[in-house]
C-alpha cells in the first residue's frame, strides 16, 4: 500500500506540473513582441496613431492606438490583421492583437505559456500571472483576439481615482 502510494505520488506531481501554466514566462514576456505592457508610448519603435481618446470603465482618461510596424504583422506563418493598445498617462496597459484563425496559435501559446484555463461564461482561455492576463477568443467568424491586460496600470487608475476623491475631500 505504501509502495504504491510512494509510486502514484511522483506520476501525480509531475502531470500536474506538465499541465499547469508557465507563469514565469508569462511575466517575462511582459506583452506582444517588442511592445511591453507598462512601457511608456514614446518608447514604442512603430507607426502610432490615436483612433481615439476614451473613458476606461466611464471613469479613467485613456487612449486608443493603433500600431503598425512590419515585424508585427506576422506570428510565424499568421498573418497579424490588426493591432491596438490602450494607454493611461501614456502607458500600455492593453494590447489587443486580432489575427486569422489558426489553430496553430493556441498549441504555440500552450507550448509557450503551459495549459490554458477555460473561462465558460466568456468563452475565452486564458493565462494569468501576477501583473498581467493574457486572453484568448475566437473574435467574429474568421478572426483570432490575443489581449494582454497589465493588473499594474488598471490597479494605478483606480488609486489615481481614490487619490482624486481624498484631494476633494481634503478641500473641504
Amino acid at each position: 500500500m505504501l509502495r504504491r502510494a510512494l509510486t502514484i505520488t511522483p506520476l501525480v506531481l509531475i502531470t500536474i506540473a506538465a499541465l499547469s501554466q508557465d507563469i514565469a514566462e508569462l511575466e517575462r514576456r511582459n506583452g506582444f513582441k517588442h511592445i511591453k505592457l507598462g512601457m511608456h508610448i514614446d518608447s514604442l519603435d512603430a507607426e502610432v496613431k490615436v483612433r481615439k481618446e476614451i473613458l476606461e470603465q466611464d471613469l479613467y482618461p485613456a487612449k486608443i492606438l493603433s500600431v503598425t510596424a512590419p515585424d508585427l504583422q506576422r506570428i510565424g506563418e499568421v498573418n497579424v490583421n490588426k493591432i491596438e493598445i490602450r494607454t493611461y498617462n501614456d502607458r500600455v496597459y492593453q494590447i489587443q492583437v486580432l489575427t486569422q484563425k489558426d489553430p496553430r496559435l493556441m498549441k504555440a501559446l500552450e507550448s509557450i505559456y503551459g495549459k490554458s484555463v477555460y473561462d465558460m461564461k466568456n468563452q475565452t482561455w486564458f493565462w494569468r500571472g501576477e501583473t498581467l492576463i493574457l486572453k484568448f477568443t475566437a473574435y467574429g467568424r474568421n478572426q483570432l483576439e490575443l489581449l494582454f491586460s497589465s493588473y499594474l496600470i488598471l490597479d494605478e487608475m483606480k488609486a489615481d481615482k481614490e487619490k482624486k476623491v481624498d484631494d476633494i475631500a481634503d478641500d473641504f
